[in-house]
């Protein structure tokens, strides 16, 4: 269903399935990507690079200046910065950070020993391409956070969003197992035939640089997770249906 917010120029979009997730791709070159759960990713066209503002960055490929304000300042606190993004001036500035895990203690332990594994060995080949540390505290503060239903979408969409920043620095991590948060996309199998399976580290026939329904995008999604059709000598095949490969 779509949504009328207000009224503007046309654009042209198109909506396909690429793995796990749903990516909406617009003519003006911008993709969003969702993963039918927690996460939404913005993409962009390199022509947007330093022309953008806002609660998502400005797109320079430097991280150190994205808490900028309406004002145009930088600031550390993201109190500050989240306020001067307000859509109206009437409503209050939010005042205090939460912090779920202080409000749930009960949830640290476990949040802390689950998210243990960004730190762990499982994601050693990729702690020296990207940095776990923010990933670690992200994925403790959301798995706190969830604690009335879903707990564990929480926690597997923040170590994914770590899996796949390793895979776009080419670090690929086969980390999910049948017992922690799995995909299985072998179930949907025929019987002793394989025509789906798990690909962690996305696929290349997933490219990008095309016209479909008259909407050209050169904006790669490559690196996402998800199902994958079994080709006729994929290795993932061998392990026969029920494999998680």
């Amino acid at each position: 269903m779509v949504i009328q917010r207000d009224v503007g120029h046309h654009v042209a979009y198109t909506t396909r399935e690429v793995g796990q997730y749903l990516v909406v791709e617009a003519s003006v070159g911008i993709v969003v990507i969702w993963d039918k759960r927690t996460s939404v990713f913005i993409k962009l066209a390199p022509s947007y690079k330093g022309t953008v503002c806002g609660l998502c960055g400005n797109f320079d490929q430097r991280s150190s200046n994205d808490f900028t304000t309406r004002d145009h300042m930088v600031v550390e606190s993201e109190l500050d910065f989240g306020n001067s993004w307000k859509e109206a001036p009437t409503c209050p500035d939010v005042s205090a950070t939460p912090e779920p895990c202080a409000l749930r203690p009960h949830r640290r332990s476990w949040a802390e020993k689950q998210c243990s594994i960004i730190k762990g060995p499982v994601f050693g080949v990729c702690h020296s391409k990207v940095d776990p540390k923010p990933f670690y505290e992200a994925c403790v503060h959301d798995s706190c956070s969830c604690d009335t239903g879903g707990d564990c979408e929480c926690f597997c969409s923040a170590v994914a969003a770590y899996a796949q920043e390793c895979t776009k620095e080419g670090a690929c991590v086969f980390w999910r197992t049948p017992e922690l948060c799995p995909i299985f996309c072998d179930y949907y199998n025929p019987p002793n035939e394989c025509q789906w399976h798990y690909e962690p580290c996305g696929n290349h026939s997933f490219e990008t640089c095309r016209t479909i329904s008259g909407v050209h995008s050169n904006i790669s999604v490559s690196h996402l997770e998800g199902e994958a059709p079994c080709g006729a000598r994929d290795p993932a095949c061998q392990g026969g249906p029920g494999s998680l490969r």
